[in-house]
């Protein structure tokens, strides 16, 4: 049975940042930035005889000296330190909407199973940006109480500027809690079926490697693609739920910066 939910992609949030810092390559450095555009995601879940899911994702960008916004993720920005002329160290608290769970329907494997809502996470971010390689760290926690699980990321990115074109690569690792793993890939009592067994989670790690390309065909106009797959976790892998070592997403869309 395929998924007819749409849900935002979980780790949107990244892609939506780096993808904003391109944007702004050609930005005027002084008042506020705003945009605006529509894309699509498409995005395939590790869970059993689920089909990939596509849907429209609105865009909605602004950025000044206090705050960025982005796609599903907001900051405000905090103080910066400055090294020297290439390096810099920036921080700032974030929110952004993750996108994971699913409904009863949405596979074959999930009947019987209580919803998982997706969530609003908060936390915060620290930045190392430096002309070799862009390090960034942060820690979120699930604000939203539907799986009351924290996470770490660590990431490393790299920008090329082609003309029009900019590429960036990265690799993000991630721990996630015992209670983000148990709440979206473990199996209650009250949920145990025959053919499914009940699971409880562990925490884990996982691995993300991802590549963007925006093309900025005018002062106003860009076109982004943002490709990434993600290596689950041998404890994920475990889950009575999930047939899959990965899940993968592709973001496609369009902004109009004002």
């Amino acid at each position: 049975m395929g998924s007819r939910h749409s849900h935002f992609p979980a780790r949107w949030g990244v892609a939506a940042a780096t993808i904003s810092a391109s944007l702004l390559i050609s930005s005027s450095t002084f008042g506020a930035e705003w945009g605006a555009g529509v894309g699509a995601a498409s995005t395939q879940k590790p869970y059993k005889d689920m089909s990939r899911d596509t849907a429209p994702v609105p865009l909605l960008y602004f950025e000044n000296d206090y705050l960025h916004f982005f796609g599903t993720e907001g900051k405000i920005k905090l103080p910066s330190f400055r090294f020297s002329e290439t390096q810099r160290v920036n921080f700032g608290l974030i929110g952004r909407y993750d996108g994971s769970g699913y409904e009863a329907d949405d596979a074959s494997i999930l009947d019987g199973m209580a919803k998982r809502k997706s969530g609003f996470w908060g936390g915060a971010k620290a930045q190392w940006q430096n002309s070799w390689v862009n390090i960034s760290a942060d820690w979120t926690h699930d604000l939203s109480g539907n799986s009351k699980g924290q996470r770490v990321s660590i990431g490393a990115q790299r920008s090329w500027l082609l003309g029009d074109f900019s590429l960036t690569p990265r690799v993000v690792a991630t721990w996630h809690d015992k209670k983000y793993v148990d709440y979206y890939y473990g199996v209650r009592a009250d949920e145990v079926r025959d053919w499914r067994q009940a699971w409880q989670g562990a925490s884990s790690f996982s691995a993300e490697f991802g590549l963007r390309s925006v093309y900025q065909f005018s002062a106003h106009h860009s076109l982004m693609l943002d490709i990434e797959a993600t290596r689950l976790s041998s404890e994920v892998k475990e889950s009575p739920l999930v047939d899959r070592s990965t899940e993968d997403r592709i973001f496609l869309g369009y902004l109009y910066r004002f």
